[in-house]
């Protein structure tokens, strides 16, 4: 088992460009994992991606178009782009002021389990929240991290979304910090009706360090898969 985990961070990047480069990170994985079935000293490799991205809406291979709620020229007029990708989930907004973050793993060098894959990193972005006084939980039935769950007022402050095969992951999650959250009033987001969104600036009343979240996401990361961040 290889538990190193490359990290990378891409700084401001186009949505597009950034899904190519996982793409090949994956693919050079996969074919990775094909030879070592022949020659056993063949490791795989991971990574951990993080990036902020220009205005744009994604939609999950399952979503609903319908909860876009912004036609093509009405996109244009925003500065923002839109693609359908190979993610679960529905839609979702990323833009800047959201640290977006993509582990690119092959799950077998830690344990084949894509719930619990999910779980843990709910459970690092949980504990990265408690590091601000929040108090950051699971909502049954929708994967995500959120604030007053169960209440009138439960609002979403991190939205995930993966694709995997062959155990190796993509894509991953998004951690609104100094997100304009004006971009959510255009969509549905997640298909999820009634329940609103938040971001840490909104919640703490304050702009929050980027690169100080980004370095407690990746001391969680590391703790809860048991993996050492290389730089």
């Amino acid at each position: 088992m290889n538990k190193e985990v490359h990290f990378q961070n891409l700084g401001i990047r186009d949505y597009k460009d950034t899904w190519d480069y996982q793409e090949k990170l994956f693919a050079d994985i996969v074919a990775d994992k094909m030879e070592k079935r022949t020659n056993p000293e063949q490791r795989t490799e991971n990574y951990f991606l993080t990036v902020s991205h220009p205005h744009v809406y994604t939609l999950g291979k399952s979503g609903d178009l319908s909860n876009l709620l912004l036609n093509e020229k009405q996109l244009e007029s925003k500065g923002a782009t839109f693609y359908k990708i190979n993610r679960g989930g529905d839609i979702t907004y990323h833009g800047p002021g959201q640290l977006v973050g993509y582990p690119i793993l092959d799950l077998e060098n830690f344990f084949t389990d894509i719930h619990k894959y999910l779980r843990l990193l709910e459970e690092t972005i949980i504990l990265v929240l408690a590091e601000y006084g929040l108090k950051g939980e699971r909502s049954p039935g929708e994967t995500g991290v959120w604030l007053d769950v169960g209440t009138p007022f439960a609002r979403k402050i991190c939205a995930m979304g993966v694709r995997a095969s062959r155990w190796v992951t993509m894509h991953g999650f998004a951690l609104n910090v100094n997100t304009d959250l004006g971009f959510f009033d255009h969509i549905i987001p997640c298909g999820i009706r009634g329940k609103g969104v938040t971001s840490l600036h909104v919640e703490l009343q304050r702009v929050v360090d980027e690169r100080e979240i980004e370095q407690h996401i990746l001391r969680y990361f590391s703790q809860l898969f048991e993996a050492k961040i290389v730089t």
